[in-house]
């Protein structure tokens, strides 16, 4: 092979993005042979005059206007279709989301290689299904987590990997930029609804946050959730949220999500017992003590002493190549082999934490992880046809 041919199935505004960087040649050995959608009109008019893209992700964002030639590739309303259409040799899942686990599913059992979008499924039930039936080791399947990219994250991975902080001692996510309007939830029936999304805040904007809370912590042991189920808007799914993490070393965190809050936060704050670091307004902040603060506790004379400790913000960027290079690297993988950048098996964590979190807002008790997929799916199950009401839990 020399190139990947392409198919995306789910044609709207992530599907026609990622259209967007492949037809202008940003994911190099890349070419879109096919594409499918439920709504023809979706495929029929894209490239072919001038259309928006909804492109803006922040409140205040503007959206771009995108145009283009029309891509050279077949359409097709059912995505089994193009599966057996011999056309692709990977596709692209950027359906609504419990449609990632049937299309991934029926993609890796017809061989091809798979790029899903977040979440990889809705709950963890499915996220396992979804993964088990990757079978062939030669079959490239991963996850669109492009917030990986960012150095800024990398870095602090890294120096968590390293021991660089010391032992983990707390983790602060505020992340209540995701200011979302009653126009946004009223845009689309299928929006906030357990029907179909699944869930609100936490399935819908946060599972990039999700992935990269255990990405550079790792899983808690437990959590405890306080969920507010349509608080800030007429919908019937979490809209605010405020977590309790507890780790198997001791360690404990708190994670806040909000799509109701305005002016938001997006603050990150790890520390160990070596240091603490801070990710706010594009800086990354690194405070580290000259002795580890257990050691310093328990050899001081001193009363109110605390170890001399020294600040610095490091020069990092705070952006990545976001959806093109995690795009690239799935190519990457499939032709010269190369690592990918998440696979897409590592996406049930992210999954996991969601529904533990929902599970442990529906119930106001203390969720212990790994969850009980069995058990969360068959909860799902009935706020989806109506038998447990997410208000009056």
């Amino acid at each position: 092979m020399k190139e990947v041919r392409l198919g995306i199935i789910g044609f709207g505004t992530m599907g026609q993005g990622h259209a967007c960087n492949v037809r202008d040649g940003k994911v190099a050995r890349c070419r879109i042979t096919a594409i499918c959608d439920l709504v023809p009109e979706k495929m029929e008019t894209w490239g072919a005059k001038p259309y928006t893209l909804r492109t803006a992700r922040q409140p205040g964002e503007e959206e771009e206007l995108i145009e283009g030639p029309p891509i050279n590739a077949k359409h097709y309303t059912d995505y089994r279709e193009l599966i057996a259409s011999g056309e692709v040799d990977a596709v692209l899942i950027a359906t609504p989301h419990y449609d990632h686990t049937t299309v991934g599913i029926a993609a890796l059992n017809a061989g091809l290689h798979v790029m899903v979008e977040k979440p990889i499924s809705v709950d963890k039930y499915d996220a396992q299904k979804l993964a088990a039936a990757h079978k062939n080791p030669n079959q490239v399947f991963a996850a669109m987590f492009n917030q990986r990219t960012n150095p800024m994250y990398q870095r602090l991975r890294s120096m968590m990997q390293n021991d660089e902080l010391g032992e983990f001692v707390r983790v602060n996510w505020i992340v209540s930029n995701w200011f979302r309007t009653e126009a946004y939830y009223s845009s689309g029936g299928w929006r906030a609804t357990w029907v179909g999304e699944g869930g609100g805040v936490l399935l819908n904007q946060c599972p990039h946050n999700l992935d990269l809370l255990q990405w550079i912590c790792g899983m808690p042991s437990a959590l405890t959730a306080n969920c507010g189920f349509g608080v800030k808007h007429n919908i019937e799914v979490e809209d605010e949220v405020t977590v309790s993490l507890e780790y198997p070393n001791g360690a404990t965190g708190v994670f806040v999500t909000s799509t109701g809050e305005w002016p938001g936060a997006n603050r990150l704050e790890v520390v160990g017992d070596k240091g603490k670091v801070v990710i706010e307004d594009g800086k990354f902040d690194v405070w580290m003590n000259e002795v580890g603060a257990a050691e310093f506790s328990r050899t001081t004379d001193q009363g109110f002493g605390a170890p001399p400790c020294h600040h610095e913000t490091l020069d990092i960027p705070s952006s990545g190549g976001e959806h093109v290079e995690t795009l690239t690297i799935f190519v990457d993988a499939i032709l010269d082999g190369k690592p990918l950048l998440a696979h897409a098996e590592e996406g049930i964590n992210s999954v996991e934490l969601a529904n533990a979190m929902i599970w442990s807002g529906l119930t106001k008790q203390r969720v212990a992880l790994p969850i009980d997929a069995d058990g969360y799916h068959e909860v799902l199950a009935q706020l989806k046809d109506g038998r447990l009401k997410s208000k009056e839990a």
